[in-house]
């Protein structure tokens, strides 16, 4: 059943990109980026493969998927800027958001600022999420999308390069980025757990 999901997900963007173009990788990553489940981790690295038959140009698939992510980044940071929290609660199922998914964005944000919008583009969960508790919290919006750019190049940068890189065997890549978001998430769990440790433990003394 997974398997017929993520082939019929993984059909739709390589049928999409090879119709549309650059345009394509533009829809793909927005809708990525406002939370529809459409993973960076195939788009990207399948128009590295096409970069590397030499029908795309590098710099042009990054910046475009660049741009594409922060198009959806902005989508989701004013649907919590304008709805807030009740409306992402009420709404947020239909494109699979759970409370804890944002309950998730929200402490990160919180915890790190503004600079968090940048790091968190390479974070599992939390990079697609992170845009709602921006916007909730009226996040400056010229600061909001300098962030968001400039995290989410690095990120469709690595991204293609590892499908030029790997060639015809890109589709393979999901396979160790979903192994490196598992990784990200043990080290962030680490992390809090920690926290709470230490917090328990000065309480104590």
């Amino acid at each position: 059943m997974i398997y017929e999901i993520f082939a019929q997900i993984s059909s739709f963007i390589i049928n999409t990109i090879s119709t549309l173009g650059y345009p394509g990788i533009v829809i793909l990553m927005t809708l990525e980026s406002a939370c529809i489940p459409i993973p960076s981790e195939i788009i990207m690295p399948f128009s590295g493969y096409l970069v590397y038959l030499g029908e795309f140009s590098l710099w042009l698939v990054v910046i475009v998927g660049t741009i594409g992510n922060l198009i959806g980044s902005i989508i989701s940071y004013f649907i919590g800027f304008y709805g807030g929290r009740p409306l992402i609660e009420k709404y947020g199922k239909y494109i699979l958001i759970s409370g804890q998914d944002l309950d998730q964005a929200e402490r990160w944000f919180k915890k790190y600022g503004g600079e968090s919008i940048f790091f968190s583009r390479i974070l599992p969960v939390i990079r697609t999420f992170i845009s709602f508790p921006a916007g909730i919290a009226k996040m400056p919006f010229w600061k909001f999308s300098f962030y968001t750019f400039a995290g989410s190049l690095p990120w469709s940068f690595f991204l293609t390069y590892a499908g030029i890189l790997t060639g015809e065997n890109w589709s393979k890549l999901e396979i160790y980025f979903k192994k490196f978001d598992w990784l990200i998430i043990i080290l962030i769990i680490s992390g809090i757990s920690w926290w709470i440790y230490k917090k328990i433990k000065t309480k104590n003394l």
